[in-house]
C-alpha cells in the first residue's frame, strides 16, 4: 500500500502533494489514500470541522475535482459561522461544493429531543446526499475517526444503516493524528475547536425548535465575534450556561458587560458562566 505522499497523484485533475511526511504520519496517510482510492468516486458531508474538512481536502486531493463532490446540510442546527467557512474552504481548496437543505428540526423524533435525537439528523442529512451520491455512482463518506467510537454515536448508526464510509476509520487515524495530518498539509483546520451542532445545546428532553437555535446562534456568534472562539451556550430556557475554556474565564469577567450584552442579545434573561469550563459533549455526561 504504497503511499503516493512524495509525488503528484495519478489522478488527472488532483492537486499537488506535500513532499514528505514525518515517519509517524507516513502509514496514516498511506492507509486513507489507499481507502479513499478504492472508493473511486465520494461525497463527502462537509460540515467545515477539522475531520470533515481533512477528508475532503485529501478526497479531493487523492480522486480530483469531479470525483469528490463536499455536500453542507444547511439547517437552523448549522451555526451560519461554520457555513461561511465551509464556502470558503471550498473556494481555498478548490473543491467541488454544494448545499443542500435540510430540515430536522421538523421531525418529531428529532424535535422531541431524545438521547437518540442524533440518528434522526444523520438520517435526515443522509437523505439529501444519497441522490447526489447515486447520481455519480459514489459513496457517501463522514468525517469520523477513531476516537469518535469510544461512545455510542447514533449518528453514526443511522449513516452506516444508509451505507455510509468512514474513510478515517477504516485508515485507523485518530483524532490527534487527524490534526497533525492536517497541520502537516497546511490546513488550517488543523487546530479548529469542534462545532457541534447548535442542537447539542439543547439538554435531552427540552424540546429543540427554530427559535430555540436560533437563540444558541446569535448567542455564540456574539461571544464569538468578542474574541472566544471557544464557546458553548447551554439553554436552560431564560437561562444560558456559558462554557468557555479555562484559561479564557478571567478575560470573561474583565469583559462581563460585553459577555452579558452578546447573550442577551440571543434572548436570554439570565447569564451565568460556567466554572468548570468548556467541555465538548457536556450534555452527554452524568
Amino acid at each position: 500500500m504504497p503511499s503516493r505522499c512524495s509525488q503528484i497523484s495519478a489522478y488527472p485533475d488532483s492537486m499537488p502533494v506535500a513532499p514528505e511526511l514525518v515517519p509517524e504520519l507516513a502509514p496514516g496517510v498511506a492507509r486513507l489514500e489507499w481507502e479513499l482510492g478504492q472508493l473511486g468516486r465520494v461525497v463527502v458531508g462537509f460540515s467545515g470541522g477539522a475531520d470533515s474538512a481533512l477528508l475532503a481536502y485529501m478526497s479531493r486531493q487523492v480522486l480530483g475535482r469531479s470525483q469528490a463532490v463536499c455536500v453542507t446540510a444547511v439547517s437552523a442546527s448549522l451555526a451560519p459561522e461554520e457555513l461561511a467557512d465551509c464556502a470558503a474552504l471550498a473556494r481555498e481548496w478548490d473543491i467541488e461544493w454544494q448545499r443542500v437543505t435540510t430540515d430536522e428540526v421538523a421531525t418529531e423524533a428529532y424535535a422531541r429531543n431524545a438521547s437518540d435525537r442524533c440518528y434522526h439528523c444523520k438520517a435526515e442529512l443522509m437523505g439529501a446526499i444519497e441522490p447526489i451520491a447515486r447520481s455519480m455512482g459514489a459513496v457517501a463518506v463522514l468525517g469520523v475517526n477513531v476516537d469518535d467510537l469510544s461512545e455510542p454515536r447514533p449518528g453514526q448508526q443511522a449513516a452506516s444503516e444508509r451505507g455510509a464510509r468512514f474513510p478515517l476509520v477504516d485508515a485507523g487515524l485518530t483524532k490527534s493524528e487527524v490534526r497533525a495530518i492536517s497541520r502537516h498539509f497546511g490546513l488550517r483546520t488543523a487546530d479548529k475547536p469542534a462545532a457541534a451542532c447548535l442542537a447539542s445545546r439543547v439538554p435531552y428532553g427540552t424540546r429543540v425548535t427554530v427559535s430555540v437555535l436560533r437563540q444558541v446562534a446569535v448567542a455564540e456568534s456574539g461571544l464569538k465575534a468578542l474574541g472566544f472562539p471557544s464557546v458553548r451556550v447551554r439553554h436552560y430556557g431564560e437561562l444560558a450556561r456559558v462554557e468557555l475554556p479555562i484559561e479564557d474565564l478571567p478575560v470573561a469577567l474583565e469583559v462581563r458587560e460585553a459577555v452579558v450584552t452578546a447573550v442577551r442579545a440571543g434572548g436570554y434573561r439570565y447569564v451565568t458562566i460556567d466554572l468548570e469550563g468548556f467541555r465538548s459533549g457536556n450534555l452527554n455526561r452524568p
